[in-house]
């Protein structure tokens, strides 16, 4: 039985997505999912035009904790033409968290605050 052009066309192309990615630089896989991490974390801080909709702070502390591992983990990784925006919108997304709080976390003891130090706001 042979595939439909509407089956394989849905089918993912693993070589080709293979080759996609071997033609990208490690500093823009880090700065992409870097960049992901924090439009999710500002998803479920309530940051976007929809808000509360999706707002789960659980799930907001994750996503900031994750990228500021990212962040520090990469320090030495990409320049600070890319880390120097990443880390401000961090910081941001970690002073949102803060002031979203019902019962704001110590400081030192927010999202992320493990990597970059305590968030005052």
């Amino acid at each position: 039985m042979s595939d439909t052009p509407a089956e394989s066309s849905e089918a993912p192309d693993f070589d080709e997505m293979t080759r996609d990615i071997a033609e990208v630089p490690a500093v823009e896989v880090i700065v992409t999912v870097a960049v992901n991490l924090m439009s999710a974390a500002a998803v479920k801080l309530g940051l976007t035009e929809e808000g509360d909709k999706h707002k789960d702070l659980d799930e907001a502390r994750k996503l900031v904790h994750a990228l500021a591992g990212l962040l520090d983990a990469s320090t030495t990784e990409i320049s600070s033409f890319h880390a120097a925006p990443l880390r401000d919108g961090l910081k941001s997304l970690q002073l949102a968290f803060r002031e979203a709080s019902i019962v704001p976390d110590e400081p030192g003891q927010g999202p992320g605050e493990k990597y970059t130090g305590p968030i005052y706001g």
